[in-house]
Formats: structure tokens, C-alpha cells, sequence
């Protein structure tokens, strides 16, 4: 539902046009004259919308009364499923719903989506509009749901209408009532950010362990959205920071695939698990190399993340490093000092898959680090030999790995492999 009605003019003879915008702007007198000349109140623009839809969005009284006593139809619905009564109350303006009340609209209407007055005036925070839907309209049902299953309850704490929230509360509204996707309140708000609304409902007491259909948690859904605010909240109520999703995801696995730094941190901090494999069999790590998040990449490896861990494809995480060729990580791996030796389920090192997809520059950055592992485990080795050994004494790993491959190709490899012939012959 837009923000504000959007005036369009499509579908209408030039007399009509005026009268829609008369009634937008509320011009009573050229209303008047418009309505003595015989225009059609109810004429429609391309979206279903008449005169008085217009008039009622936008709040006016006089308009609204003017159209009703020449003929206007008060249930008329647009496109949408819309009507004056409807949008009265999504745009919060009371003595409009009340005049359309009084001439016999009907007021257990619903949009094509579902929504009903309740929903509208929750979604947007109207409190007196609730109160006379409630108080004043008959047989209203307070937990009505709308073609996603949502209630107005739901409603509420999605779009974080704290006042709303506390008076369909107040109301008696059903609290733990899911949508169709398994979502209650909880999930809708901390995936949105909502955290005034979110603690509202962790003190009513909603369970933080609840589920939807996919398996999330009300903090999984916080993660995803990449809501710190939300996250440290529901960790302080008590939120299980390594609860699984369906397909054995974390709220790690979340943040990862997000990109967050600061989600992720505070998760970490409050024990979240770095080496837990969805059902891909990827690790947060993984899903931070795909996805090119340096910053991700090492605060994992900071936190005692299995860099050689291997994923359903037998893939490590630079394996995917040199797939994507995404450099900046792979270098990252390879000072931690990753096992360049394991395959993945086409027998494939992270070499080959390099050489394979002809990323020159990893293929040599490998090659470079795999010599300086021989070095630092040949017998009677130093990181002062490796360091001679790598640019006339004047370069040392990590910078080995910097240098421009045309540059070093020419000049180190003879250097280099002499030097592994040195220290082997001393075996």
C-alpha cells in the first residue's frame, strides 16, 4: 500500500479529471459547479479509483459528505480492494471513518489482500481509529488474519507501531498466533529492527525459541536482517545463539551471508559456534569467502575457525577463495597457513581449481605459499633462510606473496628452487 494516495488520471474524460482533483484538493466550489454539470461521481481512473476514494484518503470532510449527497457510491473499491472506509482508516483520519459508518458503509470489508479496518489503522499506528473500531464498530474480530495469515497484532510489530501493539494488547489480541509461514510477532519485529516493539514482546513474554516454518528463530530472523540492536537484546533475553534452522543453519550462517561484522562479533561473543556446516555442509567461514567479506573472513579466523574445513563438495574455504578469485582472502588463508594439499570431490587442490579458471596471479600466490611451507619444514630450515632465499635476503613471507607475479616469476623461482635443493640435499 503506498505512503500516499498517488493522484493519477488515466481512464477519465477532462471533466472527470477535475472533479478527482477537486476532491483530492478539497475545492468545494468547483466540486459544486463539476456536480451541476452533470459529471459522473463515480467515473474510475486506470487503478479503479472515484471522487471519493481521493476525498476520503486524503481526510477531507466536506468533499466526503459533498460526493455521498450526490450519489457516490460509499463501498466502492479500487483495484486494490480498497475503499473510502478502508483507506479512512489506513491514513488514520477518524471523523471521515465515522461520517462513512454513519451512511451505512459496510465495515467488515477487506482488501484484496486480505486487510481489514483493524489492519490498516495497526499497520499504521492509528490508536483512536483501533479505539473506535473496537469500542464503537460491532462484531469486530480481533484476531482476524489477512491472506498471509497475519493478524493486526502482526501487523503492528512488523511495521513497529509500539502504540498499536500495547492497545490490541490491552484488547486481548492472541499473542502467540503464527502467520502462514510460521512467523509470530517476535520474528516480524526483529527482522524489521523494531527493538522497542521487540522488547515490549519479550516482556509479554513470547517465546524466544519459536520457530517458523523454516526453522528461524526470532534471532535468526534479527541476524539476517543484520539488526545488531535486535541481536544483543534477544542474546540478553536469553535467545539460544546456536539454535538451527531446517536446513541446519545459524544465526552465524545469517550474519555471514549478510556480511556483518558487528552481528557477527556479537554472536561470537556470545558463544556462537564458527565451525557449524549447514546442510550444505558450509561453515560461516565458507559463506564469508563466497561471498567476498574479508572483514568476516578474519574476524572468523580470529576465532578459531577450521580453515580447512570442507564443505559437501569437499570445497575449503580456499578452494572458494581461488574459484571466485578473490585475492585479498586467499592471501588471508594462506599466511594463517592452510592446507594446500586437499582435494575436492573432483581431485582438484586449490591450485589446479586456480589454474583451471587461468587466475594467474593465485596461481602463483600458491605456488609461492606452498614453497614456503617446504621451507619452514625442511630440516634445519629458518624463516632467515626462506627470507634469503626470497629476494636476495630483503623479502619475507607475507610479502612474498604481494609482489607482482611478473615481477618475482623471473627472479625468485630459480632462487627459490635452489634453495629447496640446498636443504634437501642436507636430509
Amino acid at each position: 500500500m503506498q505512503e500516499e494516495l498517488a493522484y493519477e488520471t488515466d481512464c477519465l474524460l477532462p471533466l472527470e479529471r477535475q472533479l478527482h482533483e477537486a476532491a483530492r484538493r478539497n475545492n468545494i466550489s468547483r466540486m459544486q459547479e463539476l456536480i451541476g454539470r452533470r459529471v459522473n461521481t463515480r467515473a474510475r481512473n486506470h487503478v479503479g479509483r472515484v471522487a471519493l476514494h481521493w476525498a476520503a484518503g486524503s481526510g477531507h470532510e466536506q468533499a466526503v459528505r459533498l460526493l455521498l449527497e450526490h450519489e457516490a457510491a460509499v463501498d466502492e473499491e479500487d483495484a486494490f480492494g480498497m475503499n473510502a472506509l478502508l483507506l479512512s482508516a489506513w491514513f488514520g483520519h477518524l471523523r471521515i471513518l465515522q461520517i462513512l459508518v454513519n451512511s451505512g458503509a459496510k465495515i467488515h470489508c477487506e482488501s484484496k489482500d486480505g486487510l481489514t479496518l483493524l489492519h490498516c489503522a495497526a499497520q499504521k499506528g492509528h490508536v483512536p481509529v483501533l479505539a473506535f473500531i473496537m469500542e464503537d464498530l460491532e462484531d469486530v474480530d480481533l484476531d482476524h488474519v489477512d491472506k498471509l495469515g497475519r493478524t493486526a497484532f502482526h501487523r503492528a510489530a512488523e511495521h513497529g507501531q509500539l502504540d498499536a501493539l500495547d492497545f490490541l494488547v490491552g484488547s486481548g489480541c492472541d499473542h502467540s498466533v503464527k502467520d502462514k509461514e510460521g512467523n509470530t510477532a517476535l520474528h516480524l519485529a526483529a527482522g524489521q529492527g523494531h527493538v522497542a516493539v521487540l522488547q515490549r514482546l519479550v516482556d509479554i513474554g513470547l517465546d524466544l525459541e519459536e520457530q517458523n516454518a523454516e526453522g528461524l528463530t526470532a534471532l535468526h530472523t534479527a541476524a539476517e536482517g543484520t539488526h545488531l540492536d535486535c541481536v544483543q537484546l534477544l542474546l540478553r533475553a536469553g535467545s539460544s545463539v546456536n539454535a538451527l534452522t531446517q536446513k541446519n543453519l545459524s544465526c552465524l550462517h545469517y550474519a555471514a551471508l549478510s556480511g556483518s561484522e558487528d552481528v557477527s562479533r556479537a554472536l561470537i561473543h556470545a558463544g556462537g559456534c564458527t565451525n557449524v556446516a549447514d546442510h550444505q555442509g558450509a561453515s560461516p567461514m565458507h559463506l564469508a569467502v563466497r561471498h567476498n567479506f574479508p572483514a568476516l573472513v578474519r574476524l572468523f579466523m580470529n576465532s578459531d575457525s577450521d580453515l580447512n574445513a570442507m564443505d559437501n563438495r569437499q570445497q575449503t574455504p580456499l578452494h572458494l577463495a581461488a574459484e571466485h578469485a578473490w585475492q585479498d582472502i586467499a592471501e588471508m588463508l594462506l599466511i594463517a597457513g592452510v592446507d594446500l594439499n586437499l582435494r575436492d570431490k573432483q581431485g582438484k587442490t586449490a591450485l589446479a581449481v586456480a589454474a583451471r579458471s587461468n587466475h594467474i596471479s593465485l596461481v602463483d600466490m600458491i605456488i609461492k605459499a606452498d614453497r614456503f611451507y617446504r621451507w619452514e619444514k625442511a630440516p634445519g630450515a629458518t624463516r632467515s633462510m626462506a627470507t634469503e632465499c626470497c629476494s636476495f635476503g630483503c623479502m619475507a613471507w607475507p610479502q612474498l606473496v604481494r609482489t607482482p607475479a611478473k615481477r618475482c616469476s623471473r627472479a625468485l623461482w630459480p632462487l627459490a628452487g635452489g634453495a629447496w635443493l640446498k636443504t634437501s640435499g642436507r636430509k
